[in-house]
């Protein structure tokens, strides 16, 4: 165990890369955030906030099938060896 390298990528955050469900939770804070100067720009975030549903919907969905298809890819290896 390194815990020179371990530190450091705490620390200097060289790990893992934010997952998608952080960059969505960013872009819903940047949306509640704006305020709209028309009606124009109402819709525009309203739509946005809209699609950014959709979106987390379908990364739950696909995030899903990835564990299902994580398990069955592990019960092939462990039937096989």
């Amino acid at each position: 165990m390194d815990l020179r390298r371990m530190t450091r990528e705490f620390l200097l955050g060289e790990g893992k890369a934010p997952s998608l469900a952080s960059y969505i939770q960013s872009v819903s804070e940047v949306l509640e955030s704006v305020t709209p100067r028309t009606r124009i720009d109402e819709r525009r975030i309203e739509v946005a906030k809209a699609n950014l549903k959709e979106v987390r919907r379908h990364t739950r969905r696909l995030q899903e099938r990835v564990n299902v298809l994580e398990e069955q890819v592990k019960i092939l290896e462990e039937s096989k060896g």
